[in-house]
């Protein structure tokens, strides 16, 4: 046995620094995250709130006293729970709608007409601003926006280009287009191509009569200067099919009423036919009632 005193085995003790930033654990994002879903959900109830109405407040607030189905007080819901607890009703309003209280094969005719032409008349309202845009900022129109006037008839929405001083739009006596009026057809056909409605395409001149050839006058011009705006624009996207009327108007229907001598009556004028226009020129025409 060895006597000699043996050395003890060091004894080394690990010492782990604790950060003082324990925040960079991974536990605050859940909480952070629960906090911003409630934030969204939060607003958005606000929003929700802020774009209801009264009677559909009513009709929220009935359905949950009476999830059944079974009508409140007010009369105000009548629901249908189905597979999986989804509400398959419509919420009916105690209103004056015809819309609401009947089905829509039961909507007479002139209701639905009625409809369709606010509708239709939303879309005309889109087309002019996308047209009066165009008129303000397209190369084509850059000196002639003076000469280019957009607005919404009883038929449709009209568009009239014409003439001015020093900038007609034919020749004196002639159906042939200027080049800067051919462009201006284009850029007017490159929009109207895009919208299914029919047109009506005139031509119109002042009072001062044409007698530069026999038996042609300022009808037969008009006529003609209507036709070669149709041209171009069947040139440039428009179908045949879309022109429903091609006419000439001669001095018949002025402009400017108090001077028939003025420039701004020889026009053409384009006009996006509302549905009801075109049932009206079917009757006339055709006899379609």
């Amino acid at each position: 046995m060895n006597d000699e005193t043996q050395t003890p085995r060091p004894i080394i003790i690990k010492r782990v620094k604790k950060s003082d930033h324990d925040f960079h654990g991974g536990s605050w994002k859940v909480a952070f995250a629960d906090f911003a879903t409630a934030m969204m959900a939060f607003f958005l109830l606000l929003w929700l709130m802020g774009n209801t109405s009264e009677e559909q407040k009513e009709a929220i607030s009935g359905y949950f006293h009476d999830p059944a189905g079974v009508a409140n007080n007010s009369g105000a819901t009548k629901s249908i729970i189905g597979d999986g607890g989804a509400d398959s009703a419509v919420i009916e309003i105690n209103a004056p709608s015809v819309e609401a209280e009947k089905p829509v094969d039961e909507i007479d005719e002139e209701t639905l007409a009625n409809l369709a032409e606010k509708q239709e008349l939303e879309k005309l309202e889109e087309l002019k601003k996308k047209l009066d845009e165009m008129v303000f900022s397209a190369e084509a129109f850059k000196d002639f926006k003076d000469q280019v006037y957009i607005d919404i008839t009883e038929s449709g929405l009209r568009i009239q280009v014409v003439d001015k001083d020093k900038r007609p739009m034919f020749d004196s006596g002639s159906a042939e287009l200027k080049y800067y009026s051919i462009d201006i057809l284009k850029g007017l056909a490159s929009v109207l191509a895009q919208v299914p409605n029919k047109l009506s395409i005139t031509g119109h001149t002042d009072a001062k009569p044409y007698i530069a050839r026999e038996n042609y006058g300022n009808w037969e011009l008009s006529s003609d200067r209507a036709n070669a705006a149709r041209r171009v624009l069947n040139q440039n996207g428009i179908s045949e099919k879309k022109i429903a009327r091609v006419e000439g108007f001669s001095s018949s229907m002025l402009f400017d009423e108090g001077n028939s001598y003025s420039p701004i009556n020889r026009r053409i004028a384009i006009i996006v036919l509302k549905q009801s226009a075109v049932d009206e020129i079917e009757k006339q025409v055709l006899g379609v009632n």
